[in-house]
């Protein structure tokens, strides 16, 4: 086991399944103690924290929506309780909803908002107010849908070209703290999500990687490595980046 985050504690939001169950796992297999957060998949959250600590590695889950300010403070709460510090958060908690133009309501637009730009911001906010004097490294998980310009996701486009944005912002901002932040924008992953949403056996999916260089769509394992590189002492003069990771697709 490399023990490139040794002695680190890292916080990843959404990490019950799909890709922040394996940035999770790879964050714990890289020595880090891992805080496993969930919104409502227990037993999830519970199955990868079983994977990390079958491995040697340390985590807990913790239940909390991360578009909810009380959940987000008791999020850390729980976090500081369990391994007395955080080091590195990973902002992956975030949900996809197409919708063409005509469909698009209030309803619509908050829902991925309050999670994907909100939730992100108020979660960043709390945990800075947990990180040591040595700083730490957040990664926020954007999308390629963030300058795909996909058709019937000027919402969710929208979220994830803001995370784009304050992952700029935030990165001058927090720099002189000696934080770190920066973005992936992953292309389509093969993920729970993505075969619940009928994508994985669609013509869709056929499009993209027809339209993709590398011709086949992610999976998780494709990007939970770069978060690890991220959020090591390898990117110690990296903020502020976006990578994306998708195969060449843009």
């Amino acid at each position: 086991m490399s023990a490139k985050l040794a002695g680190q504690v890292a916080v990843v939001t959404g990490a019950s399944k799909g890709i922040g169950a394996a940035i999770a796992q790879h964050l714990a297999a890289a020595g880090a103690a891992v805080v496993v957060n969930y919104s409502s998949s227990k037993a999830g959250a519970e199955k990868v924290v079983a994977a990390i600590t079958k491995a040697g590695g340390k985590a807990i889950a913790v239940q909390a929506n991360v578009a909810k300010q009380e959940d987000i403070v008791r999020l850390f709460a729980e976090t500081k309780k369990a391994f007395d510090k955080v080091d590195i958060l990973v902002n992956n908690a975030g949900i996809y909803e197409f919708a063409p133009l005509e469909n698009v309501t209030a309803e619509h637009f908050h829902k991925q908002f309050n999670l994907n730009v909100l939730g992100l911001l108020l979660t960043t906010q709390e945990a800075v107010k947990h990180f040591g004097p040595s700083g730490g490294s957040i990664v926020n998980i954007s999308s390629v849908a963030a300058t795909a310009g996909l058709p019937g996701a000027a919402v969710y486009g929208g979220t994830k070209a803001a995370v784009v944005a304050a992952t700029q912002s935030l990165a001058k901002e927090l720099g002189p703290r000696r934080i770190r932040v920066n973005s992936i924008n992953p292309g389509m992953v093969e993920t729970e999500g993505v075969h619940a949403a009928g994508i994985a056996e669609s013509d869709f999916r056929k499009q993209v990687e027809s339209q993709t260089p590398l011709g086949r769509i992610g999976q998780p394992e494709d990007i939970a490595p770069a978060v690890v590189f991220l959020a090591s002492p390898d990117a110690s003069w990296i903020t502020g980046e976006t990578l994306y990771i998708s195969g060449g697709l843009r």
